[in-house]
């Protein structure tokens, strides 16, 4: 079994016994509360005492001792676990503070997050450094280790040197190794990814796949390695195969693909019978699509989609802490259990109107409590992006045969290009533009093109992408060299420019790579920048995942890379990035 990260002192557990025998008074009592029982998968009347961050006593009894003792009359409301999200990327312009921030007020009070940017962002020992020091916020904050950085790098092997893969499966904030988008790699016979899967397994630790449209075959192959869930189900079908091999299945809400009405529609038809081995997971979406929340809103479609009430909520909590072996601590309402918990007014109303998170609370009759502690993001190198290089039009030259063709948001297939690429504007009646992406300390650079990204945005750049390097974008250089300048003066960021002027700028202070502003802003940044880009020719769902995934290469079928223009079925670089 791994280590527990959440632990109480002896003498501390002692205080926790005198409350029990009434030598001492409990912090909070919720009273006459119809609570969750996760364990009888009923919904109980009784009275919860808490004792600072933790779950005392659940019962018929109230205390004798109630000095100074918060008394909460819950008759005509309804209990629940906090809201866990179990698949969250805590950096997709926001960052994990801010995230946590916001949603916890409607009741999603702890994060499994990925570390793919604290590897790509952090020095070694400040990225676990600032996992640690997360825990001082009344959030729960949990990560995976990742094995593979989704894209092609150079010296890759510097990143994921073995002694550091090891020291992130050794944390006790690390619940598991993944998400293993480079399965090809294992099936195709790397070692050393079998090798960090098994030391995941040696210490209890669980392992989450990444297999969108795989196979009976390629399932019980990744079974066979040792994964255990998967998020990437399309269909009812898919999560079906999935559980009759063992995986734990995650049903996926997200601003890319929001299928969980039909996953879940899919699934009564299918005949499912149990929610067990299900949760929700928002995976990572965009700042504007959690204005109304995030698992809140999952539980809400459940609901709707007549799924069991106890099933709708324990598929937000119970059954998330239990697959990952945290259950001692966090995702139901029992005596032991970490103060993690929302107040509902009933129990179709997922949306909380108080929000309590290690005894804290963080909201309380549908007001919020007022954080007092920031985050000191210098400390951990995160801070504005120096670029101390020029951009010039020399370092725009477009002679390459093969352009990337945009399908949806995310997929991008090759496609031959026949327009001139040594003129310095292109014609508003096509939608191909130009596009280069450029090492973020100005060593190398890879040309191209991209057709359906937009036909009229004549500047864009942005150091918000996979690795962290700058893309740029554009129909017209010198306005794309401007927005490279504006970009760079202040610190990384995204900008728009057209006829010699900003259209649109969002700082990203930490590292060019995520805003270190509340989350609130950010939306309205976000809803600006698809509103600006939609008028120009944008067409698809959602922008700034286009951005990210340009150089995720766990996608089809081409990519730009630091290494050069990226077959991903073959695994081949096809054109190579240059030195600049």
């Amino acid at each position: 079994m791994p280590e527990k990260k959440f632990r109480w002192k002896n003498s501390t557990i002692r205080k926790q016994i005198d409350v029990i025998s009434n030598k001492l008074a409990p912090t909070v009592v919720l009273k006459n509360a119809t609570y969750l029982n996760s364990y009888l998968r009923q919904w109980i009347k009784a009275h919860i005492w808490i004792l600072e961050d933790r779950i005392i006593y659940v019962g018929n009894n109230l205390p004798e001792n109630t000095t100074n003792t918060e008394i909460i009359d819950c008759s005509t409301k309804v209990v629940v676990p906090g809201y866990i999200e179990p698949h969250a990327h805590p950096f997709q312009l926001y960052n994990p503070h801010s995230l946590a921030s916001y949603v916890s007020q409607t009741g999603t009070t702890t994060l499994i997050s990925d570390n793919l940017f604290l590897l790509l962002q952090c020095q070694k020992k400040k990225a676990l450094t600032f996992i640690d020091d997360l825990d001082r916020f009344p959030f729960h904050f949990y990560w995976w280790a990742r094995f593979d950085l989704q894209t092609e790098v150079h010296s890759e092997d510097k990143i994921f040197s073995n002694d550091f893969v090891k020291k992130w499966l050794e944390h006790d904030s690390v619940l598991q190794g993944g998400e293993l988008t480079g399965w090809p790699k294992l099936a195709d016979g790397d070692d050393w990814l079998l090798y960090w899967l098994q030391e995941t397994k040696r210490k209890g630790k669980r392992m989450e796949g990444h297999f969108p449209g795989a196979s009976e075959n390629t399932l019980t192959k990744m079974k066979l390695f040792g994964v255990d869930s998967d998020h990437e189900s399309m269909s009812g079908k898919d999560v079906i195969k999935r559980l009759k091999m063992g995986y734990t299945a995650a049903l996926r809400h997200s601003s890319i693909r929001p299928d969980l009405e039909k996953l879940l529609k899919e699934l009564e038809n299918e005949g499912l019978t149990t929610y067990d081995f299900l949760y929700y997971t928002t995976d990572g979406a965009t700042p504007s699509f959690y204005e109304e929340g995030m698992i809140n809103r999952c539980i809400d479609i459940a609901l709707d989609c007549n799924v069991p009430s106890i099933d709708a909520y324990n598929m937000s909590s119970y059954n998330v802490a239990k697959y990952y072996q945290i259950d001692d601590q966090i995702g139901a309402i029992a005596p032991g259990k970490v103060a993690t918990l929302n107040i509902l007014t009933s129990i179709d109303q997922p949306d909380p109107i108080s929000v309590m998170s290690k005894g804290i609370w963080l909201r309380k009759d549908n007001k919020k409590v007022v954080e007092k502690e920031e985050i000191m993001w210098e400390n951990y190198g995160l801070v504005a992006s120096e670029i101390n290089w020029e951009l010039s039009l020399d370092d725009l030259q477009f002679s390459m045969p093969l352009g990337m063709k945009m399908r949806n948001a995310v997929i991008m297939e090759p496609y031959s290009i026949t327009i001139d690429g040594s003129a310095n504007d292109l014609s508003y009646q096509h939608d191909e533009s130009f596009l280069a992406l450029i090492d973020r300390n100005g060593e190398w650079r890879i040309n191209t093109f991209i057709k359906g990204f937009a036909n009229k945005v004549q500047g864009f750049a942005s150091s918000y992408s996979t690795t962290g390097d700058i893309i740029i974008i554009g129909k017209n250089k010198q306005e794309m060299v401007s927005a490279f300048r504006r970009m760079k003066e202040i610190g990384g960021g995204i900008v728009l420019c057209e006829n010699e002027e900003v259209v649109f700028e969002l700082p990203l202070q930490l590292n060019g790579s995520a805003s270190s502003d509340k989350l609130t802003h950010v939306m309205q940044k976000q809803k600006e920048l698809n509103s600006l880009l939609i008028e120009r020719g944008y067409v698809f769902d959602d922008p700034i995942y286009s951005l990210f995934f340009l150089s995720s290469t766990h996608l089809p079928y081409i990519r730009i890379t630091p290494r050069g223009i990226f077959d991903v079925i073959k695994k081949t670089v096809l054109f190579p990035s240059i030195m600049r």
